[in-house]
């Protein structure tokens, strides 16, 4: 048996059953093997940084890793960026990198460079197949540490000999299954004791942002007075009806500082620290009030429910009944602001949709407006890095094909990947696409005055506005063989929307912002 294709039964075997990717020639025996190897489904994306991004959003809603597979080093450079967002998210994410086959290296052909040294950027763990005799176990090695709570960023390197060479029967080498570790019974005695008063906080993230970690950190909050909140940035959040809701860190740092002050402990469990996102001039890095301490009851390695429910247990917390969120009334017209947005969106969201957050400058008026929304599950970009939300909905889509995806786009990161929409249109995935068009990379205004940059002329913004000219999403959607709509006003988005929600299947909703 080839090596490819021992590679290809190797994945199944393992429990991987997607891979997205964009081969070149050093990948075609691992394509060709994908018809002699069923149980491997195969989503082409145009480009990496899709396949890099929608492997991440797949795990996040499916709870395991779909496999990568790219075109030597420049074609996994291309797929860094979001690898990066998923190595912060915590995502298990298996990449198959080709490589020139061994005899060809020496000769430094036009392709070549160190993919090791490229994959290491932002890796946790990489391997290159020396033999196609060894594939089977450096697979299983992959998809191992890729599983490694809370979930890593694992990169097998394929050398195109290994793929065409015989490797034997190629027996399946099992994956262990490796748990989160627990938490000492110490650290939840020591947590009890700081979250006493209201000047103790609990910040959750991770599986704390479930249904049952919210729900037990909401029980002990009632129990110790404390506050709960959640980082600014989160891979996955339980929202909706029926779900507590959860305050952000926010995002800008005198926000952040004045969220965070008169605190003297917080108590981290599945989540760490919370810092500014750069350094400005004058303004802290480090967010909490200076004395705050860190009580640390589960890293983000551990069993982060198990944690919050034995100290749920340990401050004797009863269940907290859910309080009816507020929801501000859909207005039917009038200019499309991002409150009137947000509350359209909340009042026809589906319920068990699948939300993705890449609104960026408008993010934090959508998110509180969407507490009283169907029961949704919210994904955001959780390293920064910008360009994720359309692959994001792809994977999620793959991931959950009975849910409904709804990606809340900003227009400038939209560009980033919006080789995306080509993907939804061709395998048919479920996701509309709300294209918040305010016709800038808005939240660079902000940080042009946080930094001190106050003297912005022509050509400083001219490096913020998509204007001159406008970016047409409709017809841009419409060449990928997505549905496009552009609405202006709120009876116009209204309509769109609704419509959009209706039909399965892909479509895009241009919201041109007042």
């Amino acid at each position: 048996m080839l090596g490819a294709e021992i590679l290809v039964r190797s994945l199944v075997a393992g429990g991987i059953d997607t891979c997205l990717g964009n081969p070149g020639t050093s990948e075609m025996h691992f394509v060709a093997a994908l018809d002699r190897a069923p149980g491997l489904r195969s989503v082409l994306t145009l480009f990496e940084g899709v396949a890099t991004g929608a492997a991440d959003g797949y795990a996040r809603v499916a709870g395991k890793p779909a496999c990568t597979l790219m075109h030597l080093g420049p074609g996994l450079a291309n797929g860094l960026c979001n690898l990066h967002n998923a190595k912060r998210a915590r995502m298990p994410v298996v990449n198959i990198v080709g490589e020139h086959a061994a005899k060809h290296r020496q000769y430094d052909a036009p392709l070549h460079s160190d993919v090791e040294a490229v994959a290491r950027t932002f890796s946790d763990w990489v391997r290159t197949t020396q033999s196609a005799a060894t594939i089977a176990e450096d697979c299983a090695a992959a998809i191992a540490a890729a599983c490694t709570p809370p979930g890593r960023i694992a990169t097998l390197i394929l050398p195109a000999d290994t793929a065409w060479t015989d490797g034997g029967e190629g027996r399946a080498v099992p994956v262990p299954a490796i748990l989160p570790a627990p938490v000492p019974a110490t650290r939840v005695t020591d947590a009890a004791k700081a979250l006493r008063g209201e000047r103790g906080a609990l910040m959750i993230g991770g599986d704390g942002l479930s249904v049952r970690g919210i729900e037990a950190a909401t029980a002990i909050a009632a129990v110790t007075g404390c506050r709960v909140f959640a980082p600014m940035s989160n891979a996955r959040m339980a929202r909706g009806w029926g779900v507590h809701p959860v305050p952000r860190v926010p995002f800008a740092v005198d926000d952040a500082v004045k969220f965070l002050s008169g605190l003297d402990a917080v108590v981290l469990a599945g989540a760490v620290p919370p810092v500014a996102f750069f350094a400005y001039p004058d303004k802290p890095g480090l967010l909490a009030p200076p004395g705050c301490a860190m009580h640390e009851l589960a890293r983000v390695d551990e069993d982060v429910l198990a944690a919050l429910e034995a100290l749920a247990n340990l401050v004797e917390a009863k269940p907290v009944a859910w309080q009816s969120a507020k929801r501000a009334k859909a207005p039917s017209r009038g200019p499309l602001t991002a409150q009137s947005l947000a509350s359209i969106v909340a009042a026809q969201l589906p319920e068990d949709a699948i939300v993705i957050d890449e609104a960026l400058s408008l993010g934090f008026t959508l998110y509180p407006a969407m507490a009283g929304a169907a029961p949704h599950d919210w994904l955001q970009m959780a390293g920064g890095a910008t360009g994720e939300g359309l692959p994001l909905a792809v994977g999620a889509a793959l991931a959950a094909p009975r849910r409904k995806v709804v990606c809340l786009q900003a227009d400038g990161s939209g560009l980033y990947t919006c080789q995306a929409l080509w993907t939804m249109a061709r395998e048919g995935l479920d996701v509309t696409v709300v294209v918040l068009s305010n016709r800038a990379y808005a939240t660079l205004y902000g940080e042009l005055a946080k930094v001190g940059a106050t003297e912005a002329g022509p050509g400083a913004l001219g490096m913020i506005r998509l204007d001159r000219p406008d970016i047409g999403w409709p017809d841009l959607a419409k060449g990928f063989g997505v549905p496009g709509v552009r609405a202006v006003g709120c009876a116009a988005f209204a309509r769109a929307l609704g419509t959009a929600l209706a039909k399965k299947g892909p479509a895009l909703v241009e919201a041109v912002i007042a």
